[in-house]
């Protein structure tokens, strides 16, 4: 997230707001980051939705790092660096969703949020976010937030990255490990 805000080209639409509560308010982009991740778990409350480990170390360690990248990254000045920055954080962006997600901690606040809605309205799942997503990047912008080809790059590159790094990363279950050796098992590693 700090590397894809150092290229200039643009964030991803939670990250057009964090910066355009940063440009309006003040404080840090990573201290909204975090304000705004606890922020979202308070609207899990009336969905019954309950965070894990991982949700609160989402909340508490994403902020935290953007601000120490932004720290020690500097800001490419050609055209072809920035661009390789702003891919680098979109595939670096897929793999850590990869690994938050397959660690089965518990979801991120946003991601929460989404199936939570889900949970209660029936709506589809890409519907809401969607839709979530369309909300933090208008108020973001109106902001002052920065949006640009890599807020599009990273709308259209993150599920597929998402997709691909997690089989991956994914803890397996207890009942998926059984599975994989229980007698008689095609998946069966020979002893």
């Amino acid at each position: 997230m700090g590397l894809m805000l150092r290229s200039g080209l643009g964030l991803d639409p939670w990250d057009v707001f964090h910066q355009g509560l940063q440009r309006t308010v003040g404080l840090s982009v990573g201290a909204w980051v975090t304000i705004c991740g606890a922020l979202v778990l308070l609207l899990w409350i009336p969905m019954r939705q309950l965070p894990g480990v991982g949700t609160v170390a989402n909340v508490l360690v994403i902020g935290a790092a953007m601000d120490l990248t932004l720290r020690v990254a500097g800001s490419p000045g050609p055209l072809a660096a920035r661009i390789a920055l702003m891919v680098g954080a979109i595939v670096l962006n897929g793999l850590a969703t990869g690994l938050y997600i397959g660690a089965r901690l518990g979801p991120g606040p946003r991601d929460g949020l989404m199936t939570g809605l889900h949970r209660r309205t029936g709506r589809s799942l890409r519907l809401l976010r969607t839709g979530i997503e369309l909300t933090v990047l208008a108020a973001g912008l109106l902001l002052g937030g920065t949006a640009g080809v890599g807020t599009v790059a990273y709308a259209l590159a993150i599920g597929p990255l998402a997709q691909f790094f997690l089989p991956w990363c994914t803890v397996p279950t207890a009942a998926g490990s059984a599975a994989r050796v229980a007698p008689g098992n095609a998946t069966q590693t020979p002893t």
